[in-house]
């Protein structure tokens, strides 16, 4: 990644973000549909080296054979952005007669 990607993306995660060590990730969906298999996402090795943590919220149209179907952004830390949606569309919900849409907020946090 070029130097320049590197501070854009750091001034971008300063812009709102506390830094604490970060070591977990947490997952937490709505309610509304189980979720039987969850991958959690990788934490950016920019993200580890400037202490970054935060939430990301995404909004998983789920298939009715339990498949992520898409997934959107609705907010969160641009560094964690990507991480959060990769792994979330490699998610297995129960499956239900309709298409569901789900949010699911995945939170990077010591």
């Amino acid at each position: 990644m070029g130097s320049g990607v590197t501070r854009l993306l750091a001034a971008l995660a300063l812009a709102g973000m506390v830094f604490l060590p970060a070591q977990s990730i947490f997952a937490q969906a709505h309610p509304n549909r189980k979720v039987i298999t969850k991958v959690m996402p990788n934490y950016p090795e920019l993200a580890r080296r400037m202490h970054v943590q935060g939430s990301v919220k995404l909004e998983a149209v789920v298939r009715p054979d339990g498949v992520v179907k898409s997934t959107r952004v609705i907010g969160g830390n641009p560094v964690l952005l990507q991480p959060a949606a990769d792994a979330l569309i490699k998610w297995k919900f129960e499956a239900v007669q309709d298409e569901t849409t789900e949010i699911v907020q995945l939170t990077f946090q010591p």
